[in-house]
Parts: structure tokens; sequence; C-alpha cells
């Protein structure tokens, strides 16, 4: 009888005690969620650069689409998503759910890359390897970085990379003179 009157006793005292330690340790900051980010622009090689990496003379391709792979150390895919380019040409990746298993194996630099995928326009759709965006292009840090109070991104870049047209008027030769 005595040890139930006991318990009864302690176990709201125990209660009481962890609830008080609780209410009294000071408020742990919110912590701030680092992103990935990739951006880059997706032109329209112009014929004049056919067989080349040049862009002299590119356009920009509205709504074309790029992927981002990722691959972890043991070389399995650990991120994939596709991306549309803007007006401009410009795409903003964000990577939700890119984590990271092993810091610098599976290091953004080291494990993604990205593709074309698609260009909407009929008379410039053949994917090309400007900058590797057939096989895929690197990606290259160029300290850029966003902030706000509880965000901050780490933004990598990849490209310029560039669909071509699929047929081209056949480059003239110089004529010979007479």
């Amino acid at each position: 009888m005595a040890n139930a009157q006991l318990i009864t006793i302690i176990i709201p005292l125990l209660f009481l005690a962890i609830h008080t330690t609780a209410a009294n340790e000071p408020p742990k900051p919110a912590e701030k969620a680092v992103d990935v980010v990739v951006e880059g622009v997706v032109y329209c090689q112009s014929c004049n650069s056919y067989g080349s990496w040049s862009l002299t003379g590119a356009k920009p391709i509205e709504s074309a689409t790029v992927s981002v792979i990722c691959k972890d150390h043991r070389n399995r895919v650990s991120f994939y998503k596709a991306f549309a380019t803007d007006g401009n040409g410009y795409f903003y990746a964000e990577l939700k759910g890119f984590r990271m298993k092993h810091y610098f194996l599976d290091h953004p630099l080291q494990a993604c890359r990205v593709k074309l995928v698609a260009s909407p326009m009929e008379d410039c759709n053949v994917l090309s390897n400007v900058n590797y965006g057939l096989y895929g292009a690197p990606l290259r840090y160029e300290e850029k970085r966003l902030a706000g109070s509880n965000y901050e991104a780490v933004v990598y870049a990849a490209g310029p990379l560039a669909f071509r047209p699929a047929h081209c008027a056949p480059k003239a030769d110089h004529e010979p003179s007479d």
C-alpha cells in the first residue's frame, strides 16, 4: 500500500519536472534550409554555327525541357527531375528533395548533370552536344547564393545548351575565281 502511495506521488512530480524544464528552455532557432539550384539557358543554334559549339546568332527557346540527373557515389540515380525554360530560354531548377549521403562524393558538382530533353520548336528540335547537353553538362560553381531569413540557396550554372535545326542549307564554298 505504501508503494502505491509513493508511486502516485512520484509520477506527478516527474511529469511536472519534465514540463517545467522544457518550458524554461530557450526556444531553438528555426533551422535554415539550404537548397541546391541549377540555372542555365537553352538556345536554338544558328545554321551558320552548325557542327561547332558556337552560339553566335543563336536564339533562346521558350518551353524547352531539360533534365537534372544526380547520381550517388555508387553511380545510382539519386535525383531526377525535368524543368522547362521561360520566355528567354532560362531555366531555374530547384532540386527539392536532393540529398547528399556522402558530403564530398555526392556533392552536386560531382553528382549532377543537365541534359537536353525536348524542344517545342519543330524547326529546331535536334539535340546537340554543345557544352555536353547530349550526355550531361557538368555544373559550375560561380559563387552565387540567395539568402533569406530562413532560406539559403546555392546556385550552380550549366551550359548554355542548344538544340539545332534538323535541316540547314549547305554552306556555300568559296567559288573559284576565273
